[in-house]
């Protein structure tokens, strides 16, 4: 079993956020998968981007706030 360090992002409403975990590659079909800590550390970065709690979400990876640039 080995792993990989993965940026995942987490988009919800107008924010974004940079996280990395761990990918873990096993010889088994569910591979690569999360840790379960990591799986909570994307659920608590979700919930508190929900909420608007920027400084919570970024305790764990870069924020960004998204802005329209153009309309069509």
């Amino acid at each position: 079993m080995t792993t990989r360090e993965k940026t995942k992002y987490v988009h919800e409403g107008q924010y974004v956020a940079e996280v990395s975990v761990q990918l873990i590659d096993s010889s088994d079909s569910w591979s690569p998968c999360l840790s379960l800590e990591d799986a909570y550390k994307l659920d608590d970065v979700r919930e508190a981007l929900r909420q608007g709690n920027v400084q919570a979400a970024a305790r764990y990876g870069k924020v960004f706030e998204l802005q329209p640039v153009a309309q069509g």
